[in-house]
């Protein structure tokens, strides 16, 4: 028998991974996170509509006033859309092996990520390292991913 023949079907693979009950909070982190976003959009969609910057205008080229405010609304949502794909691989697979650490590591990055918003919303982009605590949670969510990873390959 080699570890990497041929199966008839996935249910000769066995169970992989439990998915431990805690995982449910793990869910509702990410269905909070969805939220987090919603409500970014909605800031920046006020800004818009303040400002006057229509779609699909990215970024104001007025770099004072109000241009420079939108800017800053926009690049908040900007910003948590770049790292938004790994959080939520991370929040996902670490939370098989640790549910609860990763659910308040996802939660702690979503405080983090509402302190980042309020803070460059002032229009001091330097405010904006309120937040920089949220990144923290990413160790706790790598760590649990890692975790998994090394279950699946039985390095443990």
């Amino acid at each position: 028998y080699s570890r990497y023949s041929t199966f008839a079907s996935f249910s000769d693979l066995g169970p992989v991974v439990e998915v431990k009950p805690g995982y449910g909070y793990v869910i509702l982190v990410g269905v909070a996170s969805g939220f987090l976003l919603s409500w970014q959009a909605i800031q920046v969609g006020k800004m818009r509509k303040k400002t006057g910057i229509n779609y699909p205008i990215m970024y104001s080229q007025d770099t004072t006033g109000d241009g420079h405010l939108f800017n800053c609304y926009q690049r908040v949502h900007q910003n948590t859309l770049e790292g938004y794909p790994l959080f939520l691989m991370l929040l996902f697979t670490g939370g098989f092996a640790h549910p609860i650490p990763s659910a308040l590591g996802g939660a702690l990055w979503i405080v983090g990520k509402i302190a980042y918003s309020l803070g460059y919303y002032t229009g001091d982009p330097k405010k904006r390292v309120r937040g920089a605590f949220g990144n923290l949670a990413l160790l706790t969510l790598t760590g649990s991913s890692i975790a998994v990873a090394a279950r699946l390959l039985r390095w443990r």
